[in-house]
């Protein structure tokens, strides 16, 4: 059977990289696999685990080619060559234009550390999210992965996990909760899930 030719886009350590390369070992993520993995950032930690199992990188730098359209055609270009199939965004710190994301309609999923529509959008990524999260003093929040349009945050959702928030938590316990008990969990099934759904696309095709 053919799989889904994977490509994910890091900016750091990776850890949600490593759940989805864990995930395919294990057999969760099995109508696809993750062919190449991007960075926007020279040293990413998120490299080094893809090429300690063998995946291809890629690094493509903005301040290099000198803006967001070279930067976006660049990787558009990288990832055709590659014959990518489905983008995964794993702690990618690059906010991508309409240009791109219509390029790979439907194509393009994302983790987002909350319960969307709590806590997204423009400048909420990494600790803020958190920080905000407990700051307005909700009980419960969790991960939302989602498709990727034009708006932040602001793609159709397709699995969402809870996770509650104790007494006295702070931020960085918050994030580590929220990756184990949510991000590292649907992330994976998210992505075998549309995998599934782009096989079948392309059966119907044929």
């Amino acid at each position: 059977m053919q799989k889904v030719k994977i490509a994910v886009l890091v900016s750091g350590g990776g850890t949600n990289l490593q759940a989805l390369i864990d995930s395919q070992n294990k057999g969760v993520i099995k109508n696809g696999e993750i062919s190449l993995v991007i960075s926007n950032v020279q040293n990413a930690y998120a490299l080094t685990r893809a090429q300690n199992v063998g995946i291809k990188t890629a690094v493509v730098l903005k301040k290099q080619l000198g803006s967001q359209q070279a930067f976006e055609d660049a990787v558009i270009n990288i990832l055709q060559e590659n014959q990518i199939d489905l983008i995964v965004l794993a702690g990618f710190m690059s906010i991508l234009s309409e240009r791109f994301t219509s390029t790979f309609s439907d194509r393009i999923i994302n983790v987002h550390p909350s319960l969307i529509p709590s806590f997204c959008g423009k400048g909420y990524y990494g600790l803020k999210v958190h920080e905000e999260a407990l700051k307005y003093g909700v009980k419960v929040t969790g991960a939302t992965v989602h498709f990727v349009n034009e708006i932040p945050d602001g793609g159709k959702i397709i699995m969402q996990k809870a996770v509650a928030i104790k007494d006295g938590d702070m931020p960085e316990i918050l994030q580590k909760r929220v990756m184990e008990q949510a991000e590292w969990k649907i992330l994976p099934l998210s992505t075998e899930k549309i995998c599934k759904q782009i096989i079948k696309q392309k059966c119907i095709k044929e």
